[in-house]
């Protein structure tokens, strides 16, 4: 007896009919969906990429192809060497100063009631354009204490361990009583002064605002003792005019922290004092006989006004301190988010076995926590080979060479006056392979912890 074929089922293994028609229709769906993103990536990534090596192998004008020259131009040019170095540095020293201190900020959040107003304080620079936070740093670092808040720190702490001291700049004797200035700037009286007489220094050239804050009214000397040497140092002048050359008259003031000296006939200096808030000293402990007294050139020189944090050998320090302000708060929430999701039972087990917060600290959270300490260290690393704003806008215009890197230096070249846009996308190019490591590291991390 025969059976019909029609209606059979398909032998094992043959594909139904139209599988392959469906599969086709899902590509090209799924492609349909992707092409805006797919235009879209290539008109911002791709071609901008591809056309940057194509130009870097032409001439400025971009008409002539000059092969490798600007690659051997940008690497024998001295700007160029100062923008590697300087990126080295930010390399070694800022991912790792953020990542540290993102670690301890992280920890020290667990151990303090106010988590979340520190978590704030410490986040909120992150919230700031680079732009404002390098003006508010170059604000910060200003040489002159006046405007400096760094500075104004420094000379108050200076001023309150090492006492006030006057700084008269362009001071100088009032001549017609006796008195004159040496070539080094100290100013004395051109005799003698014997034991138990007044030597007075009435001065001029000092601008009202350059009189020490606790300036008195200049007060006449006592009388001295058989074995000292009195006087007056004040400004010899009436604001508005008036009064008489060399004489104490009201509105004159005396000149407060002023160095005086006595100097024997050996050009030793055998006593020395200051003056008071009227401008009144006295040398004692002399002996019997005639002495030079002399107003040192320390009193008329500048003074310490704080250190040029934005000149040349600071300001790179400087500009890594500003990214590290900032970006600190990002690896204190990125690894606090770590922490977040540890399993605290090892910590547990490890307090009862008797170790150390330390060593909880260096055997356990951080082995657990290196995954997301990696992933922070790569993004920073990545942040600080693409920094410019701060690099461009910290410095003043003396200091920029020294605080130079790739990014501002392509930028330099290729619109800030330098018209090389044939340099400026070498330079661009070296960005890019320094910047692929890093990015690649960072994907093949993240996909590891997909895959967990």
């Amino acid at each position: 007896m025969s059976t019909a074929t029609t209606g059979a089922r398909p032998r094992a293994g043959t594909p139904r009919r139209g599988t392959g028609h469906r599969r086709r229709r899902s590509v090209l769906v799924a492609l349909a969906f992707l092409a805006p993103a797919l235009v879209f990536l290539g008109a911002i990534l791709v071609y901008p990429v591809v056309y940057t090596v194509i130009r870097s192998f032409y001439s400025a004008s971009g008409d002539q192809f000059v092969g490798w020259s600007n690659y051997l131009a940008m690497f024998t040019s001295d700007s160029t060497f100062t923008a590697i170095r300087n990126n080295v540095i930010w390399v070694v020293v800022a991912p790792f100063s953020c990542t540290a201190l993102g670690l301890v900020f992280a920890v020290l959040m667990e151990k303090i009631s106010w988590a979340t107003a520190f978590k704030l304080i410490v986040f909120m620079p992150m919230a700031i354009s680079m732009l404002a936070a390098g003006v508010i740093f170059r604000g910060m670092f200003q040489q002159d204490p006046d405007h400096g808040v760094v500075n104004a720190a420094i000379v108050a702490v200076t001023d309150a361990f090492g006492g006030p001291q006057a700084s008269l700049p362009g001071a100088g004797p009032r001549q017609e009583v006796g008195l004159s200035a040496s070539d080094g700037g100290a100013i004395s009286a051109d005799q003698a002064v014997q034991v138990g007489t007044v030597q007075d220094f009435p001065l001029v050239g000092v601008r009202a605002d350059e009189v020490p804050s606790g300036a008195a009214q200049a007060e006449t000397a006592p009388a001295p003792g058989p074995d000292q040497i009195t006087g007056t140092v004040w400004l010899d002048v009436v604001r508005g005019g008036g009064g008489t050359n060399g004489q104490i008259d009201p509105g004159k003031p005396g000149l407060p922290g002023v160095r005086v000296q006595a100097v024997g006939p050996g050009g030793q200096v055998v006593a020395s004092t200051t003056t008071d808030d009227t401008g009144r000293y006295t040398l004692s402990g002399l002996d019997p006989g005639q002495y030079s007294v002399v107003l040192p050139a320390t009193n008329f020189e500048t003074g310490f006004t704080g250190i040029n944090w934005l000149g040349p050998s600071f300001i790179t320090a400087v500009v890594i301190l500003s990214f590290v302000w900032i970006w600190a708060g990002f690896a204190m929430v990125m690894i606090a988010s770590g922490l977040s999701a540890m399993d605290r039972s090892l910590q547990e087990a490890a307090r009862i076995d008797g170790a150390s917060e330390w060593q909880v600290f260096t055997r356990i959270t951080a082995p657990l926590l290196m995954p997301v300490l990696l992933v922070v260290f790569v993004t920073l690393i990545v942040n600080v080979l693409k920094t410019f704003d701060l690099v461009y806008v910290i410095p003043p215009g003396n200091a920029k060479p020294a605080a130079n890197v790739i990014a501002v230096e392509m930028w330099r070249v290729s619109f800030g006056g330098g018209n090389d846009q044939g340099l400026g996308s070498a330079l661009a190019i070296l960005l890019l392979v320094l910047v692929l490591p890093s990015m690649i590291l960072n994907i093949r991390r993240f996909r590891a912890d997909r895959q967990r």
